[in-house]
C-alpha cells in the first residue's frame, strides 16, 4: 500500500519491508525531537490491519494467543504473539477491542499468513476474521500528544503513544491538521531507545519470547493452553533462553552504522574472535547518537566490550543473562 502522504514536501520513501511510507521528510533529528516532545504523527499505513468480530471473538482469541484476552476491557490496549508448536515467534499483534470488534495491526505483509492461520482455527466459534488493510490505515500519535482524534477512529493507547485505526480516505485531511509529519526512521529511533522488539527485525526463525523481553508484555504466564506454551513454561521454570536482547551504544566516530545482521564479537578477542551475536536494528538517535539493538548469546558477560563488525560497542542489559 503506497501512502498518499509520500507526496508531502521532503518525503523520502522507506525501503524493504517498510516500503510504502516515508522514511523521513528531510530532517531526521528534527522529526525525532518532535515525537519525543509529543508533537506530530507517524504514518504507519503500510502495516497490516486485521479485525475479529463476533460474540466469541475474545474467548476464541484467548485460545490462540500468548496474551490473556478473554476478559479484555473495551478500549484497553495489549499486544500478543502467535507461536509455533516449538515456541518460536510467528506473529506479533497489537490489539484493542472496541466493544464489538478486536482491531489489530501487524507487520507489513504478514496479514495474509495470519488470517490463513486464524481461519483454519475457527471451527464452530462465532467469529468473523477480516483483512482491513485496504481501507484502514494506522497512524501513530506520540506519547504526550494532545492532538484531537478524528470521530470514528479506533484508538489503541499505550505508554508510547496512541495508534489510530483511521479510514484511508482520511489520511490526507488528518495530515493537514495534525502535522508535522515524522518519518519511520524517527519512529524506529525511539523504538530502539525504548528497547522494544519488532517482529522480523529482532526475531529470526528460532526466536522465543524470553529472548526479547516479551514475557509479561505480550506473554501471560498464568493463562490456559495455547500453541507453544510448553516451551514458554519450560524455559520460564527450568532454564534460561539461549540468547538475550541487548542495547548497544556504538562508536560515534564511525561514518556508517552496522547493518542488521552484522556479526558481534567480544572486543578483547579482536575482529577475528568468535561470533557471539548479531545486530538486529541500528539507528541514529537525536540525543544518544548511534545506537542499536542486538541479540547475543546468554553467556556473554554483561560488562564485556563488544565489536559490531568493526564498530566498538558498549552493551546495556535489556534481558538479564
Amino acid at each position: 500500500m503506497k501512502s498518499p502522504l509520500l507526496s508531502l514536501p521532503g518525503a523520502v520513501p522507506a525501503e524493504g519491508v517498510d516500503e510504502g511510507v516515508a522514511a523521513h521528510y528531510g530532517d531526521l533529528f528534527r522529526e525525532q525531537r518532535a515525537l519525543a516532545d509529543g508533537t506530530g504523527f507517524v504514518d504507519l499505513s503500510h502495516r497490516g490491519v486485521v479485525t475479529v468480530s463476533g460474540d466469541d471473538r475474545l474467548s476464541w482469541l484467548h485460545l490462540l494467543l500468548t496474551q490473556h484476552v478473554s476478559e479484555l476491557p473495551a478500549g484497553e490496549a495489549t499486544e500478543a504473539l502467535i507461536l509455533s508448536a516449538h515456541g518460536h515467534i510467528e506473529h506479533a499483534l497489537y490489539l484493542v477491542d472496541d466493544g464489538t470488534t478486536v482491531w489489530a495491526h501487524v507487520e507489513p505483509g504478514t496479514q495474509d499468513a495470519l488470517i490463513a492461520y486464524l481461519e483454519s482455527m475457527k471451527f464452530f466459534y462465532r467469529v468473523e476474521v477480516a483483512d482491513r488493510t485496504a481501507d484502514i490505515a494506522v497512524v501513530h500519535l506520540p506519547a504526550g500528544s494532545i492532538a484531537d482524534v478524528p470521530d470514528g477512529a479506533v484508538v489503541r493507547e499505550t505508554a508510547y503513544g496512541r495508534d489510530l485505526f483511521l479510514p484511508r480516505a482520511e489520511l490526507e485531511p488528518f495530515a493537514a491538521s495534525h502535522g508535522p509529519a515524522a518519518g519511520l526512521l524517527a519512529y524506529e529511533a525511539l523504538r530502539v531507545e525504548q528497547h522494544r522488539p519488532r517482529l522480523g527485525f529482532e526475531t529470526d526463525h528460532r526466536t522465543i519470547p524470553h529472548e526479547l523481553g516479551w514475557i509479561g508484555t505480550a506473554v501471560h504466564l498464568q493463562k490456559g493452553c495455547y500453541r507453544g506454551q510448553e516451551t514458554v513454561a519450560r524455559v520460564q521454570n527450568l532454564g534460561k533462553p539461549p540468547r538475550r536482547l541487548v542495547f548497544l551504544h556504538l562508536d560515534g566516530s564511525e561514518v556508517h552504522l552496522p547493518a542488521a545482521g552484522t556479526e558481534i564479537r567480544i572486543a578483547d578477542e579482536g575482529p577475528e574472535g568468535r561470533k557471539v551475536g548479531f545486530v538486529t536494528t541500528s539507528v541514529r538517535h537525536h540525543e544518544l547518537g548511534p545506537v542499536a539493538l542486538a541479540l547475543v548469546k546468554r553467556n556473554v558477560p554483561a560488562d564485556a566490550r563488544l565489536l559490531a563488525g568493526e564498530t566498538a560497542a558498549a552493551q546495556e542489559v535489556v534481558v538479564e543473562p
